[in-house]
């Protein structure tokens, strides 16, 4: 398609402003362009036309099924949009006196006290902006929570080897060492590796749950006594909290602290770079560390209360507040019950497309998964030289989104489904159908699935060059 500043011509106009009723006033030379801004000169239909067309170019849950595992795509109420558009939340301002805004306080009071009951913890904050934000908060509480008792020699941290890349790369900007533990060849963690890795010296373990190829770990609560015995905290990774909400509690697993995405879990928007919400929960043992500005009931009302020994802020003001009332919409909508069902129905999704596939393709894990499982595509590609990236591209030729691909390292050419709570049973049959296809077709005729996507905007793009020379602006003569 063209570019909208290919479809610009010179004089062209759409622009119906009304006369201007003011004094008007020039702009001081000093601040002055040294040019004329360059933008595009199209008509209204023009204009209509080209976003209509970059609109038709994306793909989204409402356009078909969408089953990104580790990153719970799914579907965004429309209810949710209709309470955070009230004009009550989107007419505030940061700075406003709290009087002035107790409506919105209440809210965040509220979303802290549903989110507390979900996951076992006792305080929360919304102030990261996403998930990583989040883990990164959650280790700046451990780590302040360590000092303040003077035991500053606690310099690592342990993550096992099937943990989202996030993990580590937050430990490391916090300062800590990262210690790798392996898994299992039930897919769980290795309780001896644990155990000869924990010490004095242990800050704390980051651990998913269930974990990155689907399984809820059997030994869970050996595994946070072992890094408890040894002085260390818990740190839960909320990623896949999809299958576990209103079923099982973090806090009951052991864990001091979590961070919910809420843009996954929650029902609210993700993707398209945000806006995100990686709200942060702990035990009252970290509450004294809290970031800055904590929503909190007196008295008086509602107020924002700092912690005694806060870390501080971690991003201006309150966190992204549209998105925590999206995400408190959706839990007043469901109630437990309803939390519970969805989690009950993304479990179920997937253990259905799981069984279905199994005969057509190596799953990486034995026995029943939970939200997700985990696709192993390295005997295909031995005998015909289909890769899982091959496979995932062909999805797109059938009307779906392709899951996450090579996720987690451990498995070898991997594809990670997770269907979510609201496919129907003809959505997931129509897919299963498909996917068996593709991979049938990959015996028969594997050039063909070597070359998809077909009917795409685009087919395969040089996805090297995109990354180390991107043109992200249009170059003018």
């Amino acid at each position: 398609m063209k570019l909208i500043f290919e479809r610009s011509v010179p004089g062209r106009s759409s622009a119906l402003l009304p006369a201007c009723d003011v004094p008007e006033c020039p702009m001081p030379e000093d601040f002055a362009r040294r040019q004329a801004l360059h933008l595009p000169e199209v008509a209204e239909i023009d204009l209509s036309r080209h976003y209509t067309e970059l609109a038709g170019q994306v793909f989204g849950v409402n356009d078909g099924f969408y089953p990104l595992g580790s990153c719970t795509m799914k579907y965004n109420p429309a209810v949710n949009e209709e309470i955070a558009a009230l004009p009550g939340f989107t007419g505030v301002h940061p700075l406003q006196p709290i009087h002035t805004v107790q409506g919105c306080l209440e809210a965040l009071v509220t979303a802290e006290k549903l989110l507390c009951q979900v996951t076992g913890m006792d305080v929360m904050t919304f102030q990261p902006a996403a998930g990583a934000h989040g883990e990164f908060t959650g280790l700046l509480l451990i780590k302040a929570y360590h000092k303040s008792r003077g035991d500053t020699g606690r310099t690592r941290i342990i993550v096992p080897d099937s943990a989202h890349g996030t993990n580590p790369a937050s430990a490391a900007m916090c300062g800590f060492s990262v210690v790798n533990v392996p898994s299992g060849p039930d897919g769980c963690v290795d309780l001896d590796a644990l155990r000869a890795a924990v010490g004095p010296d242990t800050a704390g373990l980051m651990l998913t749950n269930p974990n990155t190829v689907g399984l809820f770990d059997k030994n869970i609560l050996e595994i946070t006594k072992i890094v408890h015995d040894a002085g260390g905290l818990n740190y839960y990774d909320g990623a896949n909290l999809n299958a576990v909400m209103e079923v099982a509690r973090p806090g009951d697993m052991g864990f001091d602290v979590v961070h919910l995405n809420l843009h996954k879990t929650f029902s609210t928007p993700h993707g398209g770079g945000g806006p995100g919400s990686g709200a942060v929960g702990a035990k009252d043992i970290l509450a004294p560390f809290l970031p800055r500005f904590h929503a909190a009931a007196s008295a008086e009302g509602y107020v924002f209360e700092d912690a005694p020994q806060s870390i501080g802020s971690v991003k201006e003001f309150y966190g992204n507040f549209l998105v925590i009332l999206r995400a408190l919409c959706y839990m007043r909508t469901l109630g437990e019950a309803g939390m519970r069902e969805a989690s009950q129905m993304a479990v179920l999704n997937s253990n259905y497309m799981r069984v279905r596939i199994a005969p057509h393709c190596r799953i990486a894990t034995d026995g029943v998964c939970m939200h997700e499982f985990v696709m192993t595509l390295s005997e295909l590609k031995k005998e015909t030289g289909v890769t899982a990236k091959d496979v995932a591209k062909a999805m797109l030729d059938e009307g779906m989104h392709p899951p996450t691909m090579y996720f987690p390292l451990i498995v070898e050419e991997a594809l990670m489904v997770e269907p979510t709570e609201t496919e129907s049973k003809e959505t997931l049959d129509a897919a299963c159908d498909a996917i068996i296809a593709i991979l049938e077709r990959a015996k028969t005729d594997p050039a063909a699935v070597r070359s998809t996507p077909h009917n795409t905007p685009i087919g395969r793009p040089d996805e090297v060059a995109a990354a180390r020379s991107p043109k992200l602006r249009c170059e003018f003569s």
